[in-house]
């Protein structure tokens, strides 16, 4: 029997976020199809999604904890990594984000990893001139590199990333996660989730609150606008971070304190999205949003600024609406119309799902990723491996 070849899945930490929930679903469906041997290291072993990583059953969680990419420290770190990734026969070395795309992708060219996969999931401009130089020396060492998004790889074409160097592998969504458990009752959802239990219309965001990118801001300003035409709409704020308290104020100020709700880190995301009327996602920049895949798993029609890949996801008018970062006028107007007419807000969710399920399944994450390392790994020189890349970008 041939023996598995091995997968290391490289992540900054565990915290809750896109690229930390992507690389955790990423290890959970390359161990259920069996085909490689998995393994995940990481530069601190911390966050809210560590217990579920660590009950994949992979073993030890390598850290290789680092504290600048400048100083002796990192030295250390990477020959530690060039030793471990050599001891585990790695083959291929897959980063799931930037600080991971430096340290990690270097390390693996340092102990010659087959097989080397950057990734990219972002299309703004939120790095330094020295993170920029970093980030295109990984890529130069790199094989692959992995965006998320049609609009990630032109922005990387654009920051001068060879076309020929980029795959195109959307994020997938494990529908579990946002389906309602056998029994779902409304009033016991909402008490669960400390919401009001009287007749009130849900408009949902799930967003951390770490960054202004994500632009809770408009959010807050569309619900003003929402709240004076539909006075029963209530709005819930899901994620937790330092602009909580900011975020508060502005709804005060907007005389909004009795119909914004912030819920903090949502344990109960299907039962959340089971009692919104309508989903929104206002970020002024993103790769390819997992809370809009979350949004259309559930069978929310959606209302989100067309950024990143969100037009990738969404087609307008049938499965949501897409507005322009900023305008908050429209955003109001497109929530306003989905919650004066439910019918035409369950349709468009309907189809969303359908369409989710079709193209952005966590099963077809996989197919595409597991695609992607065979025809790697089946190239006999580094050559080889780009150019059995350029061939070819994976669509879901």
């Amino acid at each position: 029997m041939t023996a598995k070849r091995n997968i290391l899945i490289l992540v900054g930490s565990f915290e809750m976020g896109g690229a930390e929930s992507q690389a955790v679903l990423l290890a959970r469906l390359l161990l259920e199809h069996g085909r490689y041997g998995v393994h995940l290291a990481c530069l601190h072993r911390r966050g809210v999604l560590l217990d579920e990583a660590l009950h994949l059953g992979l073993g030890e969680i390598q850290e290789f904890p680092l504290t600048s990419f400048y100083d002796g420290n990192m030295l250390v770190q990477l020959r530690r990594f060039a030793r471990f990734v050599k001891e585990r026969e790695i083959a291929v070395a897959h980063s799931q984000d930037f600080y991971m795309n430096v340290f990690g992708i270097m390390g693996a060219a340092l102990a010659r990893v087959p097989a080397r996969i950057a990734f990219w999931g972002e299309t703004g401009e939120a790095r330094t001139g020295a993170q920029r130089f970093l980030q295109r020396r990984a890529f130069q060492l790199a094989h692959v590199v992995h965006a998320n998004s049609e609009r990630v790889r032109k922005f990387l074409i654009a920051d001068g990333v060879p076309a020929k160097k980029i795959t195109v592998i959307y994020n997938g969504l494990d529908l579990a996660r946002v389906t309602t458990p056998p029994g779902f009752n409304r009033e016991e959802s909402l008490a669960l989730l400390g919401l009001p239990r009287e007749a009130r219309r849900f408009v949902t965001i799930v967003a951390n609150l770490r960054s202004d990118v994500k632009d809770h801001q408009m959010f807050l300003r569309a619900a003003r606008r929402v709240r004076d035409q539909v006075p029963d709409a209530a709005f819930v704020l899901a994620g937790e971070g330092e602009l909580v308290e900011p975020m508060r104020a502005l709804a005060a100020q907007l005389d909004l304190s009795e119909e914004v709700f912030f819920i903090g880190r949502c344990e109960h995301l299907a039962e959340l999205l089971a009692v919104s009327d309508v989903c929104a996602l206002s970020s002024k920049s993103e790769g390819f949003s997992n809370a809009i895949l979350e949004y259309m798993g559930a069978g929310r029609a959606v209302v989100v600024t067309d950024v990143g890949g969100a037009s990738e996801a969404v087609s307008e008018g049938e499965t949501g609406y897409l507005v322009t970062s900023g305008d908050d006028e429209a955003m109001a107007a497109r929530i306003v119309s989905l919650l004066r007419n439910p019918a035409r807000a369950r349709e468009m969710g309907e189809r969303a799902r359908h369409v989710l399920e079709q193209r952005f399944s966590s099963r077809a994450q996989l197919e595409n990723t597991v695609s992607l390392y065979d025809r790697l790994l089946a190239g006999p020189t580094t050559q080889g491996l780009q150019e059995a890349v350029g061939v070819r970008r994976e669509q879901a």
